[in-house]
């Protein structure tokens, strides 16, 4: 989602938000896929029906920020909105490069090892009292 947010942010999550509105950051996931989405919400749509609650059914479409065009293309097929169960939750803050560590760690398994060894080589080698 850059350039709001970077490879390696955490980002903080609220999903006790009931209504979310257009220009909200949003994570959402596309039944049958693992990795969840960080886009912004680019339309809200209201239908007339109601949900079981007595809430109406709301409709969204997202937009990444650096994307031409809507998401639509990466909703599962024949999905043209996201509905609420979609969204895992509203990005209410972030830590700038902090997961930068699980990405280095994941993407260099050796350095797992070199960081486990030295840590052993601390503890073998440290001096107590």
């Amino acid at each position: 989602m850059e350039p709001a947010f970077q490879r390696g942010d955490i980002l903080f999550l609220d999903n006790s938000v009931v209504n979310v509105g257009v220009g909200d950051v949003v994570v959402f996931k596309i039944k049958d896929r693992d990795i969840p989405i960080v886009h912004r919400i680019l339309k809200v749509h209201t239908k007339s029906s109601k949900q079981p609650n007595g809430e109406p059914v709301v409709e969204l479409l997202t937009k990444g920020d650096n994307n031409r065009v809507d998401d639509r293309g990466l909703y599962a097929p024949g999905q043209l909105w996201l509905e609420r169960e979609d969204i895992l939750g509203k990005a209410v803050g972030t830590l700038r490069y902090v997961g930068m560590v699980t990405i280095a760690l994941n993407d260099y398994p050796v350095l797992k090892y070199v960081l486990v060894g030295m840590m052993g080589l601390f503890v073998l080698t440290s001096k107590e009292g």
